[in-house]
This record gives structure tokens, sequence and C-alpha cells, in this order.
């Protein structure tokens, strides 16, 4: 039952308290540049969920039973920078194969999950808070399902921002920045909640 009660913490804790977009400001590049259409927002952040699980799946084994056992914890930010990396690539590659139409609107930002800081800060994350195998991809998954609820969101609030007379020397980037801080704001809300849900 503990368990249970901390994986669901986990789970709603990464979508919700500590979302890496709006709390954590990780994977700004995406969010900014992938959220003015709802499709196109929506593709981003299934890839990314998809880039994260697996990648974490793959990372973790890799940090505990090779570089722990190596002594060579130095090498995990390039090791695991090549993991997803070489992740993209085989999502690029199915993705151009299986939708093409989501690959053509996706565009340059998709090889640019490769950067995507989120990504790797997840991976190391789960290392650093002592996550087991189970833990790390509860925390991967609800730290994708976070991105994709911020990008989603945010998709929406640039519609209205596009609708909207602004002044000249807001347009553009400007008023995105101005939008996301409160959106970002709005998420400080849900500190405390997690935990008070579950006692």
């Amino acid at each position: 039952m503990e368990n249970t009660k901390l994986l669901i913490s986990i789970l709603f804790g990464s979508i919700l308290v500590n979302n890496y977009v709006l709390s954590q400001f990780l994977g700004i590049c995406p969010f900014l540049g992938v959220s003015k259409k709802l499709n196109q927002a929506t593709g981003m952040g299934i890839a990314v969920i998809f880039v994260m699980l697996v990648a974490t799946a793959v990372t973790w084994p890799i940090q505990k039973f090779i570089l722990d056992q190596t002594g060579l914890e130095y090498m995990q930010t390039i090791i695991f920078i090549l993991v997803i990396a070489a992740l993209v690539q085989f999502t690029e590659i199915v993705l151009k194969k299986f939708i093409p139409a989501l690959h053509k609107s996706l565009g340059v930002y998709l090889p640019l999950i490769t950067t995507n800081c989120a990504v790797l800060g997840v991976t190391i994350n789960n290392i650093t808070d002592g996550y087991d195998f189970l833990q790390s991809i509860i925390s991967s998954l609800g730290c994708g399902l976070g991105f994709l609820l911020a990008m989603v969101l945010f998709s929406g609030v640039r519609s209205r921002i596009d609708e909207t007379r602004i002044p000249q020397y807001l347009r553009g980037l400007p008023v995105t920045l101005i939008a996301a801080s409160f959106v970002s704001l709005a998420f400080f809300g849900f500190g405390g909640i997690v935990e008070n849900l579950l006692k």
C-alpha cells in the first residue's frame, strides 16, 4: 500500500508540482517553438513521452550495472546524451515511415528532442533521486505527461494570444514569454496538493 502511494505521489508530483517545463524550466525550446498549434504540441508531447520512457528504461540499467560497477559514473552525461540521440533518431525514422504528416509538421523540432534538456534531466534526476527501476519509469511517465500537459495548455493560450490585439512592442516573443510565466505561476498552486492527497 505504501509503495502504491509512493508511486502515485511520484506520478502526480512529476505532472503537476515538479513539472519540468513550468516549474523547473527544462525543455523550453520545444515548449516555445512547437506550441503554436494543438496538433503539433500534442505530437511533440507524445514523442517526448516515448523518448523519456525508453531513455529511462535504457539509461537506468546502464548506470546501475555498468557505470556504477566500473567506476565510470563521471561518464554519465556523455553516455546518456548518446543514448537519447540514438532514441530520437529511431523515433524520427518511425514517425517518417508510419506518420509522415506528423513528421512533416514537427519539422526541425523533432531532432531538437535530442538536445531537449528535459529528457536528459529526467534520466539524470531519476538516478540522483535514488529511484529504483519502476519508480524511475513512473517518474519519466509523469514528467512526459507533464510536458504534454504544458504543451497542450500553452497551445490554447497561444491561440487566444493570436486573436487578441496586442501592442506592437509586445508582439511575438515578449508576449509569449509573459503568457508562459502566467501559466507557470498557475502550476505553483499545485504545491502541497500531492502530499496532502495521500495522507
